[in-house]
């Protein structure tokens, strides 16, 4: 008799694939959206001045042999910072390292999942910090028919003006605070239905003939950028079936002014706080370790971020929810 097909080869590992479902750094949208500030300490106060006073001008004409007005401005030292520690580890113990197959790295995978892990949730806490209602100066909600007050036609819509809603709250936070907004967060779905929108096809189809990519979008809507938040998350816990979904859930649009040079008297919708002077932590206030759990035969491959998204400046942003259907 022949040998058989499974009598000649025994399936084994490929060497030269496998499969992690690791998201694209570009997805996340944290370290993007407002400016990242080193801290040596866990907690600490930071100064605002009063906005006020700084737009206000008391110059007036002065007359010979005469004082010149006399003014000044207020500071306020109460604002507060904290940056809690998050942290999640993956144990590799002796046994299954000893018995992988290749391609497994165990060591190297636990490291990506726990850098994942936090950067998941990284994400989670800047939606709760920022892409929210009741965070920022206005918030406006889409609405499928006669808007009114503190409302917008959805952008899902065929009326809808997109580019009017959005320029308009633009003039507005730059009259309010003499900062322009620069910056525009939008998720997903929000952004595939802005690509189609007709009214935003048409300012481009006669002219560059381009597709509506983000830096056609910052164009038409006039911001320096439009950023997408791709990152996803399963919300159901381990051994369940998955559910799926974007780690910024709000089908919304963030319109904000984002310092992209940060320092003293500078303002900016808001800013990372993020602990470096813990322990060697890296930019981000991130670290990655691993050291030997003996009682358990394994090495812990341990990961922590310690940070605190601060909203600094709430009139310098506005937020549109429920912007499409």
């Amino acid at each position: 008799m022949k040998p058989t097909l499974e009598a000649v080869h025994v399936n084994r590992p490929l060497t030269e694939i496998s499969i992690a479902y690791m998201q694209e750094q570009t997805n996340f949208i944290a370290d993007k959206a407002f400016p990242r500030i080193p801290v040596a300490k866990q907690s600490d106060r930071y100064f605002v001045y009063s906005k006020a006073d700084w737009l206000r001008t008391d110059a007036q004409v002065r007359g010979p042999a005469t004082e010149s007005p006399g003014s000044g401005f207020d500071i306020d030292n109460t604002p507060t910072y904290y940056a809690p520690v998050y942290a999640l580890h993956k144990d590799v113990d002796d046994q299954t390292r000893a018995n992988a197959d290749e391609p497994l790295n165990l060591d190297r995978d636990a490291t990506l999942y726990v850098t994942e892990q936090l950067l998941i949730k990284r994400d989670m806490v800047w939606a709760s910090s920022y892409f929210t209602t009741g965070k920022w100066g206005l918030d406006l909600q889409g609405v499928a028919a006669a808007p009114g007050a503190n409302q917008f036609l959805q952008w899902d819509q065929a009326a809808s003006t997109p580019i009017e809603d959005i320029t308009g709250q633009a003039i507005a936070i730059a009259k309010n605070t003499g900062r322009r907004p620069n910056t525009l967060v939008l998720t997903p779905d929000v952004f595939n239905t802005l690509k189609q929108h007709a009214d935003l096809i048409d300012r481009v189809k006669y002219t560059s003939g381009q597709s509506l990519t983000t830096a056609v979008l910052a164009n038409l809507f006039e911001v320096e950028r439009v950023l997408v938040a791709w990152a996803v998350r399963n919300t159901a816990a381990e051994g369940a079936a998955a559910s799926m979904s974007f780690a910024v859930g709000s089908k919304g649009a963030l319109l904000v002014y984002s310092n992209p040079n940060p320092s003293i008297l500078q303002p900016s919708g808001g800013y990372t706080f993020s602990w470096t002077g813990y322990l060697g932590a890296e930019a981000m206030g991130a670290r990655v370790k691993r050291f030997r759990m003996e009682e358990l035969a394994a090495d812990r491959v341990e990961g922590e971020m310690a940070f605190d998204m601060k909203l600094v400046g709430a009139d310098l942003g506005t937020f549109f929810y429920d912007a499409i259907a």
